[in-house]
């Protein structure tokens, strides 16, 4: 009786095994190619602003981080948001709070 439990366990190990085996393997997909924008509130609680908002080494590495955090490759600009990008929201920003903009590309 052991016998035939201890055979159908390594059975079951070995069909497990192949299986496994057989089956692709899940890959992860990078985001779109095409360039994307993200707002990010100037509250965020984080610190960004103080990077983004300035053309400094701080606010490029933020940037990449944020864009690779994302699934793109590096930050193809970044910055305070321009009005244009985000007017027709429901609440307007304190000039103050103008949200930041960081754009990632493939």
């Amino acid at each position: 009786m052991r016998r035939a439990v201890a055979l159908l366990g390594l059975l079951g190990i070995v069909a497990a095994g192949v299986s496994l085996s057989v089956l692709p393997a899940t890959k992860t997909t990078a985001a779109s190619a095409g360039p994307r924008t993200f707002l990010i509130p100037a509250s965020d609680g984080y610190g960004v602003a103080d990077c983004i908002s300035t053309a400094s080494e701080c606010g490029k590495i933020v940037a990449n981080a944020w864009c690779e955090a994302q699934g793109f490759g590096k930050a193809v600009a970044y910055g305070v948001a321009d009005k244009a990008d985000f007017t027709g929201t429901v609440s307007r920003p304190a000039a103050t709070e103008q949200p930041l903009s960081i754009t990632c590309g493939g």
